[in-house]
């Protein structure tokens, strides 16, 4: 009988380096030998640890802010769609199409992030600014009399404002 070193007898084997690594695997499923973990490998775990944590953090801070940025813009569009109809009830001016306005039209404005609306060209065009909350980015949808649309944001390259400062290039 071999003792593999350890003081247990196990069964002869011809490798002795795989009847160890048999006599370990057996002594560690029956507990023998050790009462729990290492202080190395406690460490080792709490490290990789605070690794994840340090890269899935950032990335879900940076989805919260995406967020909030898409609230913005989906606020923008439906001050958009309710200026729209407003200035159907006025024969196309916008001049007349206010905050108050557009809230009576869609009252789902109401309670969301802050908007202004200001009508330009004597009222043929508008610049509808949203700002994200907790954020501060801005975006907005200008429309001149022609009929061309704009979708400035700022500040360009954070959040969902990329480089050009426009946020539809549709």
């Amino acid at each position: 009988m071999n003792s593999g070193g350890l003081g247990y007898a196990t069964e002869p084997t011809r490798h002795k380096s795989k009847g160890n690594a048999a006599f370990k695997m057996v002594g560690r499923i029956n507990g023998a030998g050790e009462d729990g973990f290492t202080l190395i490998e406690l460490l080792v775990v709490m490290v990789i640890i605070g690794i994840l944590t340090a890269i899935a953090l950032p990335s879900f801070f940076n989805q919260k802010q995406k967020a909030t940025d898409a609230r913005a813009k989906e606020v923008a569009h439906t001050v958009q769609v309710a200026l729209e109809t407003c200035s159907t009830e006025y024969g196309g001016s916008y001049a007349e199409c206010n905050g108050a306005a557009l809230k009576m039209i869609e009252p789902t404005l109401n309670g969301g992030p802050k908007f202004t609306v200001e009508p330009t060209e004597g009222g043929k065009g508008y610049e509808i600014t949203v700002e994200a909350a907790g954020t501060g980015h801005t975006f907005g949808i200008d429309r001149s009399k022609e009929g061309e649309m704009t979708f400035p944001c700022s500040p360009e390259k954070q959040g969902s404002c990329p480089s050009g400062g426009s946020w539809n290039s549709g």
